[in-house]
């Protein structure tokens, strides 16, 4: 489920990597900045929503899949930990189309390294073994990871778009040709 619903927040970010770099191309940084806005805005409602179907309909998505009883148990907890994530995992993928477009691929990458490998799989893993927490232990360590992914590049994008509608733009000072 989670997987299906972040089919629309990257679709978004291709959208919104390509809006913001047209705009730059055209000479038009604010339109470039409010192109990543609205790709962002597109993206935090629509998995706002999904999180909010996954808390509220756990047991009817999950017997789509199934219908063995111990699954459906077992995934609903999962469940709730996956409709926790969506808002944050959508800004980060859609944070990092509106960042590709205007030609910053360093700091998504660093971000992602540092939020999944640096800190979500290490409390996953530990959650997971040395909590006794099971699989949900290491969904939790996603979570976390995609909670401070989203937050970090939201506000690296709020950064980069600020400085779009300032003036402020170059290549140069988006990491390319480095």
């Amino acid at each position: 489920m989670a997987s299906v619903t972040f089919m629309i927040p990257l679709g978004l970010a291709s959208a919104g990597a390509i809006r913001v770099g047209q705009a730059i191309g055209r000479g038009e940084p604010a339109a470039a900045g409010r192109a990543g806005w609205t790709a962002l805005a597109l993206g935090a409602a629509f998995m706002t929503a999904s999180g909010a179907t996954m808390v509220a309909l756990p047991r009817p998505l999950l017997s789509l899949f199934t219908d063995d009883s111990g699954v459906i148990a077992a995934a609903a907890s999962l469940m709730l930990v996956a409709a926790a994530f969506q808002l944050f995992d959508g800004l980060q993928g859609v944070a990092t189309g509106a960042l590709r477009g205007a030609g910053d691929t360093r700091t998504p990458m660093v971000l992602t390294l540092v939020c999944y490998w640096a800190i979500g799989l290490p409390i996953g893993w530990h959650l997971t073994f040395n909590a006794g927490r099971g699989v949900l232990g290491l969904w939790i360590g996603l979570a976390l990871g995609l909670f401070v992914a989203g937050v970090a590049l939201l506000f690296a994008w709020r950064r980069r778009a600020a400085a779009l509608m300032r003036g402020e733009f170059s290549l140069a000072g988006a990491g390319v040709g480095h």
